[in-house]
């Protein structure tokens, strides 16, 4: 089977580990971008002092201790312009953002750079970030009645996606998403013959579909970023 041509790249993908789930109080304590190309590969991570305690619940996913990102993380400031840079740069270049469950990794990015001065990532722009390229909801669009649990590992699993290295650390959850996309892209041809801007808007009427769908007294109720509909931040 070939790569479809946009698959192939140039996309950037990110991810970010955090103190908890909170958008709006929660911290970035790893954060991994990746550029991929066709023929090549370029990871990029970074490594957060969060300025807070790190949970031990989020240690237990992630790894990474209270200690550990004191003593070895970059001030959180200077880490997030490196990483707003980037990701700002390569949208001017035309380059799709990929991001898994992109309303929690967008909206988080943008509450650190307000929280610590700094712009967010549609002010540097001077328009909202897009196109931005999700694995989940592309899933949940094209195979929407599918039961079951619709993690990544989830994911990588129903479309073959193997060797996907230690998920829950950001640099592996951003490859692992990065072959999903194109996992996708090969199992269903017409998702793959839509190019990024139209996958965009697609998906900003997708998210907002499955919202409006869901069971107001599910347990537990669907909260945090993506909750109000707005997708992807």
């Amino acid at each position: 089977m070939t790569t479809t041509p946009w698959t192939a790249g140039p996309l950037l993908g990110l991810d970010t580990e955090t103190t908890g789930v909170d958008v709006d109080v929660d911290r970035i304590v790893t954060a991994a971008l990746v550029l991929r190309e066709p023929g090549s590969t370029h990871v990029r991570t970074w490594l957060l002092d969060p300025g807070v305690e790190v949970p031990a619940e989020a240690t237990a996913i992630h790894g990474v201790t209270t200690a550990h990102a004191v003593a070895h993380g970059t001030a959180p400031a200077e880490a997030l312009e490196e990483i707003a840079t980037l990701v700002v740069d390569a949208q001017r270049d035309g380059v799709p953002l990929v991001a898994y469950n992109a309303a929690f990794d967008l909206s988080l990015l943008d509450a650190e750079l307000v929280r610590h001065g700094l712009p967010t990532l549609a002010v540097r722009l001077g328009r909202p970030v897009r196109p931005v390229l999700d694995p989940l909801v592309l899933d949940r669009a094209w195979d929407p009645d599918r039961e079951g649990k619709r993690r990544l590992v989830d994911l990588c699993a129903r479309y073959g996606v193997l060797d996907v290295g230690r998920l829950h650390t950001a640099d592996a959850d951003v490859l692992a998403t990065l072959d999903l996309l194109d996992a996708l892209a090969r199992r269903f041809p017409d998702l793959g013959a839509l190019g990024p801007g139209a996958l965009h808007d697609l998906q900003v009427e997708a998210h907002r579909r499955w919202v409006d769908a869901l069971d107001p007294e599910r347990e537990p109720p669907y909260v945090g970023a993506g909750a109000d509909g707005r997708w992807p931040s």
